[in-house]
């Protein structure tokens, strides 16, 4: 970490913790659709899932936006300190597989029966569920380290 760390820009520090908490939002979502009986309204438990999933495929999208577009937030973690490249490399390519888990949930709800696929859906949510929490303390815990800044969005 350099002696004198970069701040961290109020606008995009706004957006972040904004951002963060809607996707915590949909984290949620999907946990509570996940832990619904699939019982005998197997069509409503994978509706309420598919809901979910497609939210935060979305909210998921724009993360992506906001860390990885221009002026995002890597961009500023790597001029903070350029050692920090390495674990935003990391960061990216586990977005790219977070959105393929997504993908892969929403095609095995889109291509066989529901009530066939709830434990192989709810397992892999579930493996969704923990990639997502830890993607999203490693993601706080590198700003923390650039930036002295608790990026929070809990609330």
């Amino acid at each position: 970490m350099t002696d004198n760390p970069m701040t961290l820009d109020a606008v995009l520090l706004d957006e972040l913790r904004r951002r963060r908490a809607e996707l915590r939002e949909s984290l949620s979502a999907l946990e509570m659709a996940l832990a619904a009986p699939a019982g005998n309204g197997h069509e409503r438990w994978a509706e309420r899932v598919h809901v979910a999933l497609v939210e935060l495929a979305a909210d998921l999208r724009l993360h992506v936006t906001l860390t990885e577009g221009p002026g995002g937030l890597y961009n500023e973690l790597r001029e903070a300190d350029p050692r920090l490249s390495r674990a935003v490399d990391g960061l990216c390519a586990e977005h790219v597989r977070l959105h393929e888990d997504l993908d892969d949930l929403l095609l095995m709800l889109d291509t066989a029966y529901p009530s066939s696929v709830a434990e192989a859906v709810r397992h892999g949510g579930n493996m969704v569920l923990g990639g997502f929490a830890r993607h999203r303390q490693r993601g706080a815990d590198l700003v923390y380290e650039a930036f002295k800044v608790d990026v929070g969005g809990e609330t």
